[in-house]
């Protein structure tokens, strides 16, 4: 018989070696570059700002996204306030041996990743919206999330889980404030 803790350990047993396999064996100084860069767009102050901006600069069909964004956004946070209260988990390079990190790592709790939140908040709208534009907006938000664990701040199911808060909070506000 399998028990969960079983499972729970195959798991995490599976997820390190993601991580070191994003975090340790891909390094290269372009990629470095542009993690390190690219990891801002998930950010408080890159999504508060873009999100704000095309609401008050925009008309249309386009403002009402942005609102829908800039929603989805603020509800987000909320969700993942309360995960990483209930759910202290200590991120990667505090664990794990030999973790590659970036200058100034954060030290509060590691699941979800609030980037990948915010990311996925922010671009989920503009792609229901514009569907040609998740050509673009989806793999950009992923590319956050990847960073993430590049970066070694954050697990790979620390990202899927705030890729869903983010994904499922833009779903609602699109649906609340159509």
């Amino acid at each position: 018989m399998v028990t969960i803790s079983r499972v729970i350990h195959w798991l995490q047993h599976y997820e390190t070696k993601l991580f070191r396999l994003v975090n340790n064996k891909s390094r290269h100084p372009a990629l470095d570059y542009l993690f390190n860069r690219l990891t801002h767009l998930g950010g408080a102050s890159a999504t508060i700002i873009a999100t704000l901006a095309i609401a008050l600069f925009a008309s249309g069909d386009w403002r009402i996204t942005a609102w829908q964004s800039a929603a989805a956004l603020a509800a987000s946070h909320l969700p993942v306030a309360v995960i990483k209260k209930k759910y202290p988990r200590l991120r990667p390079y505090m664990v794990l041996e030999n973790t590659n990190i970036c200058r100034n790592p954060l030290k509060d709790h590691s699941f979800p990743s609030g980037h990948s939140t915010a990311i996925f908040s922010v671009t989920v709208p503009f792609v229901l919206f514009a569907p040609a534009l998740g050509f673009i907006l989806i793999p950009a938000a992923c590319l956050v999330a990847l960073s993430r664990v590049y970066l070694g701040l954050h697990y790979p199911s620390d990202c899927a889980a705030g890729a869903a808060i983010g994904s499922l909070t833009a779903l609602l506000a699109a649906i609340l404030i159509g």
